[in-house]
């Protein structure tokens, strides 16, 4: 098997895993937006990752460049509300970082903060809004730095991007929504935990789980950050010395 064959049975094993996650989990992320939004993230996701799973899984002879842009066109055409674009649409855009070279730790790199670009113009959502932007940016910014600074091991930072994610999950509920629909309740918004956020944090345990399987090691999933990243809000920050 050839680095290629080994990379598309990852993706493919790696949606998979995810797929089967938010199945889990579809109940869950139901209630969170039910409580600040439209109560619809938890079926959008599992039926989107479900027909991207559905076509990924023929797609034999496509390269990982190819897979990874398939699963963001799907979820654009099947995902309802504003998550298709943004889950969707920003996955189909960073794929093309993966195009020349396959997946490696620079190119993985690349992607992680392509995404995140793509996330943050299309919703316009910053780290405090109350959104999977707050999971997001924290474990972009902590594997960037994982790889290219403290030059660690590609499972290596993704654990401790995983962790930065949970974190960053945590830090929705205490605060007030200022993006999306959540913020229409104002106030109200305080207390419920972002289901953006969450789902985001799944699929990134469900990375790191196929992650662990094809780059043959274990790691802590949570394993803790050094440092919160420069961007990291105060309120985060802080949640390392608890």
């Amino acid at each position: 098997m050839n680095d290629t064959d080994r990379q598309r049975e990852a993706v493919a094993e790696a949606l998979e895993n995810v797929t089967a996650r938010l199945d889990e989990e579809k109940s869950h992320l139901t209630d969170l937006d039910s409580a600040i939004g439209d109560a619809d993230h938890g079926a959008n996701m599992t039926r989107g990752f479900r027909k991207a799973n559905e076509k990924v899984q023929d797609m034999d002879e496509a390269d990982p460049a190819e897979l990874v842009k398939t699963i963001g066109v799907t979820l654009v055409s099947e995902v309802g509300g504003a998550s298709g674009p943004l889950y969707g649409g920003s996955i189909m855009s960073a794929s093309q970082e993966f195009s020349e070279e396959g997946i490696t730790a620079e190119t993985s790199v690349a992607f992680a903060e392509a995404y995140l670009e793509k996330v943050q113009d299309r919703g316009g959502a910053e780290i405090g809004s109350k959104t999977m932007v707050d999971a997001l940016t924290p474990a972009v910014h902590t594997y960037k730095k994982s790889i290219e600074t403290d030059d660690l091991e590609p499972l290596e930072a993704l654990a401790k991007a995983v962790d930065a994610a949970e974190r960053g999950v945590e830090f929705t509920t205490p605060i007030r929504a200022r993006k999306g629909r959540a913020s229409y309740l104002g106030w109200r918004s305080v207390g419920h935990q972002d289901p953006g956020a969450t789902s985001t944090l799944y699929i990134m345990e469900e990375l790191l789980a196929t992650a662990q399987t094809y780059l043959n090691g274990e790691v802590e999933a949570t394993a803790e950050a050094e440092e919160a990243p420069e961007e990291m809000p105060d309120e985060v920050a802080e949640g390392e010395d608890e």
